[in-house]
């Protein structure tokens, strides 16, 4: 794909702001379902305020792709009328909140399954909003200005937690482990590029995730050392979910989020 010319305006790719969208709604409703359901008060509170800034990117991201939708396209009809199969989000983000127990477990919700995934996540989206600072997409450039801050405040709460836990007792340890052994893997499609960024990174509007892999790694690998953890093995099936090829999770997360929206079609609160 050629550049456009260096005056002329760049737009993200659509599908490359749906998958940033997809990434932040979908996380914003999983970290959502721990309101009420908090270990204490003050982290009821905090995951509360974390899935309200990833639902807040998601909506100013949506906003920019419903301009290249076209007629008809609005934010809600991006979140809310899509079918699973239409979502670019990474599947580490639509698991449950028990990924290290048997799926039959009385406990449908493991604090050390949710921070580890807020961890690995928002230590990539820290740097990837960094290098989106400098996008071509003016807009997408400003949305990631914002986001910045909110991330940074995330990575901050994970990381104290993944050490908190790590360092704590043989359970919380045992705990956090076996949450890292399970989610680590699906963070490999951090790194496969899509058709829809490979678009992005060619026409200016972002940079190549594999620039600040490195970057990631250590800061993980820091992280661990410090709690106590140990660097769960590398390898194994490699996700496709920003390529619409999801887990069977998704479609349940997406009929609670989309029910009444769909059930009452064009109505106003």
């Amino acid at each position: 794909m050629d550049r456009p010319p260096q005056d002329a305006p760049v737009a993200a790719p659509l599908d490359y702001l749906l998958h940033l969208a997809d990434n932040a709604l979908v996380l914003g409703q999983r970290n959502a379902e721990w309101c009420g359901h908090g270990p204490a008060l003050e982290e009821d509170i905090a995951m509360a305020n974390i899935g309200l800034d990833l639902i807040g990117q998601a909506r100013l991201l949506y906003q920019h792709a419903a301009t290249l939708a076209g007629p008809g396209a609005t934010e809600d009809s991006l979140a809310y009328f899509r079918d699973a199969g239409q979502f670019r989000n990474f599947t580490l983000l639509e698991l449950p909140h028990h990924g290290p127990l048997a799926g039959t477990a009385a406990a449908e919700r493991d604090y050390a399954t949710t921070i580890a995934r807020n961890f690995l996540y928002s230590a990539f989206m820290l740097l990837r909003w960094q290098s989106l600072q400098d996008s071509g997409d003016a807009q997408l450039a400003a949305i990631a200005a914002k986001s910045l801050k909110e991330t940074r405040y995330h990575l901050r709460h994970a990381r104290d937690w993944l050490v908190r836990l790590g360092d704590g007792t043989a359970e919380s340890r045992a705990r956090m482990q076996a949450a890292l052994d399970h989610l680590m893997p699906y963070t490999q499609e951090f790194w496969t590029r899509s058709d829809a960024e490979t678009a992005a990174l060619e026409s200016g509007a972002a940079a190549d995730p594999g620039s600040f892999r490195q970057a990631w790694e250590q800061a993980v690998a820091q992280a661990l050392a410090e709690a106590g953890l140990q660097p769960p093995p590398g390898g194994g099936h490699v996700s496709r979910g920003k390529q619409g090829l999801h887990s069977e999770h998704l479609s349940y997360l997406l009929a609670e989020m989309q029910g009444l929206a769909r059930q009452h079609p064009g109505a106003s609160w």
